[in-house]
Formats: structure tokens, sequence, C-alpha cells
């Protein structure tokens, strides 16, 4: 079982990550008798990550994003440590998994799987620890046309709110999810929900993507960003306050949740707030380089091996293709991290099957030769995956199947 509670400080933790060819050349040796791809979580590094959240949260419990996981025994073992509480799921299906050993999990997006909530409304203890995001009516009529109030348990849902800066100058910022943006708005519905009969209005959502998920200290556009999440900090705290006051009038709620990784400091300053949402700082991937406030370490990585040479200075590994979601860009590739120096190819970048890997260390690589990888987020690697490589010190402790792994492929 994967224990994370001993030692309880991030200062006892040597920062090892920090001497790049001592740590990638550690998990080189851990693994080398594995075949590629090899994933591996770092133990030390992981629990680093987890008891540096906690510290960044000042005291707010934080909820545990599973998309940025999607490893059930990582889930469990960051839930055990004091400063975690609940689960914050992506799927209807994956919450009635969860909820078979959990029982704090709110949806974060809403859902439209039949199916799935039929499964819901036959399982009193799922629905008792269950809670569905919703933010239009649309979502209760849904609801209602699969099993009508009286014919089902009641409903836990929460209010997923738009926590974007509207710009007049810069328009939208942020993602886009709720259509509900104003206190006047957010009551409204929340009105129309507290008077549908088998529905329990129990808490707000507000995830400021525009804050958690820019980083802001690198590139020609940091003091732009800054600039702009100084300014949505700034509307958010006074627009949430008056939201969380306007929704208490209408429901005793018992969960406001907001933030993420990238904005745990702001969130826990939040005093209308009771907890945060974090889970890409557990694993730690590259995208979370950027930010000025924290830098987690390379809990997760993958490796694949050189399988031909097609030019002196160019090496190429078998797959590497492990692309993020969001806008095609090349933050969203794969970065290769050891050896040092390496880059992938502008024309072809991170392919399925093969990656050319460009550089300095490129000319020293032979086929057969070993490139480690960084993920840009945290989960989406899991859905490569069966099983992730637990190593601790200079040896593989343990395997720690996947979502996949384990037979589940919610999305």
């Amino acid at each position: 079982m994967l224990d994370l509670t001993d030692e309880l400080s991030p200062a006892a933790v040597t920062p090892e990550w920090h001497d790049p060819a001592r740590y990638w050349s550690r998990l080189s040796a851990a693994t080398g008798h594995l075949p590629a791809p090899v994933a591996v979580i770092d133990r030390e590094a992981l629990r680093y990550n987890a008891l540096d959240l906690i510290v960044r949260a000042g005291g707010l419990p934080i909820r545990v994003a599973s998309k940025s996981v999607r490893v059930r025994s990582v889930l469990d073992a960051v839930l055990r440590l004091p400063g975690f509480r609940g689960i914050l799921a992506f799927t209807l299906a994956e919450a009635l998994w969860l909820a078979d050993t959990h029982d704090d999990i709110v949806l974060g997006y809403p859902t439209v799987d039949r199916e799935a909530l039929e499964r819901l409304f036959a399982d009193e203890r799922a629905t008792r620890r269950i809670t569905l995001m919703v933010d239009d009516p649309v979502h209760l009529d849904l609801i209602d046309s699969v099993a009508a109030p009286g014919s089902r348990p009641e409903i836990r849902v929460a209010i997923d709110v738009d926590a974007s800066w509207r710009s007049a100058l810069l328009g939208h910022i942020g993602v886009r999810r709720s259509s509900l943006f104003t206190p006047d708005e957010v009551a409204a519905f929340a009105r129309r929900v507290a008077a549908r009969p088998g529905f329990r209005l129990v808490g707000l959502q507000m995830y400021d993507a525009q804050i958690a998920g820019q980083g802001d200290d690198a590139g020609p556009d940091a003091p732009l960003i800054r600039m702009v999440q100084s300014r949505s900090r700034a509307e958010l705290r006074e627009r949430r306050a008056a939201i969380v006051a306007a929704v208490r009038e209408v429901a005793p709620l018992e969960f406001l949740n907001g933030g993420g990784t990238g904005s745990l400091e702001f969130t826990a300053s939040d005093e209308s707030l009771t907890e945060a949402s974090a889970g890409s700082g557990l694993l730690g991937g590259h995208l979370f380089d950027g930010y000025r406030s924290f830098r987690p370490a390379p809990a997760a990585a993958f490796a694949f091996d050189v399988v031909r040479r097609p030019a002196v200075d160019i090496a190429t590994v078998l797959g590497g293709g492990w692309i993020a979601s969001g806008p095609a860009v090349a933050s969203r590739q794969p970065r290769p991290v050891w050896p040092e120096g390496l880059r992938t190819l502008p024309r072809e970048a991170a392919g399925e099957v093969q990656t050319p890997l460009q550089g300095p260390a490129a000319a020293r690589l032979g086929v057969g030769d070993r490139v480690w990888f960084r993920h840009a987020k945290s989960g989406e690697p899991a859905e490569r995956i069966d099983a992730y490589h637990l190593v601790s010190g200079d040896e593989v402790i343990d395997e720690l199947p996947t979502y996949r792994g384990e037979g589940k492929a919610f999305l």
C-alpha cells in the first residue's frame, strides 16, 4: 500500500530533483530492467508535492481532482494525509466507481449519462456520497426525465459558477464553463433548484482557470499575465463573496469550492470559500514549471528507448506522442528532460509511434539508450499505461495500477 504519512514535513525531504543528473540517473538505474515505455512515480517527490500543497493551502481543506491523477492508490494515499478531504471527480461513472470506497465525491462537471444516473438512483448509499454539478435548468430536467422525484432518492447538487474575468478591453479571460456569472443570476438559479422536488442544493464551485492554470513566470507575456491575474483576483474576490452571501439566503451550503493547483494561495486567502481543489500539483506536469509562487517536483515521468539514428545529430525514440489536451501549441508536448539538451523537431514534434530528438545530447545517444520525458499535465498519461512503477530510493517498490490498468476508461 502506498503510504505518504511518514516524515510529515517538507523540510525533511531532500529536493534531489534540483540535481537532474542525480535524480534522472537514479530513476534510470531503478527501472533499467523494465521494457519501455516505462512510467514512474517517485514516492519522495509525490510526498513532497502533497505536503507542499497542504502548506500552500494554509489550512483550507483540499479536494483532490481525480482527473489529474487517475490512480486509485495515489488518491487513497493522499486522502489519508491531514489537509486533504474529498474527491472532485470528472464523470458520474467514475464517481460511482470511487463511491464504493469514498464517501465525499463532487462531480466537477454536469452529466447527461442516463445509464449512470439510473445506477445512481438505484444506490441510496451512492446518492448520499455523490454530489452532481449543475448550472442550467435543463440539467435538472434531464435528471427528472430519467426518474421523477418521489421515485428516486433526493439528489445532492452543487452549482458551477463562471469564475472567469470579463475585461472591457480583453474580453472573456478564462475557460468557458458555466453561463452563471453575476450574484443575481446565481441566486435566481439557486432558488429554482431549491424549489424543485427531489433536489438538495449543498454547494458552489468556482474554478479560476485564468489564475490556477496559467503560469506567470516566463516568456514575453509574463508581465501581461500578472496584470490580468491581479485584476481578476480583485474582481473575483468581491464577486464571489456577493454570490456566496446571496446563495446562502436560499440554502444552507455544505461547501464552497474554488481554485486549483496554481491558485492555492489566493484560494486560501478568500474567506468566502470552505475548500480548495488541486490535483495536478501532486504529480507535477511541466506546465507548472512556469509559476513564481511554487515549483512542484517532477514526481511522474516516463521513458522511451532510442531505436534509430537517422542523422549524426538526431536520435529517434519509439513512441513519445503523449500530447496534453488544450490548444495545439508546443507547451502541450511532452518535454524530454534527460539527458539534458534534447528537443523535438519543429516539423515533426512528438509522434505517436516515433519522436526524433535533436540537440547536443542526441549525438551521444545510441540505439537502446533511454530518454526521460515529463508530460505537460498530470493525469492524462495514465490513459496510456496500465501501471506506474513506484520508485523509492534506487529501487522499484510497487506497481500502482492506473484507471486503465483496472479496466476503466471513463473519458
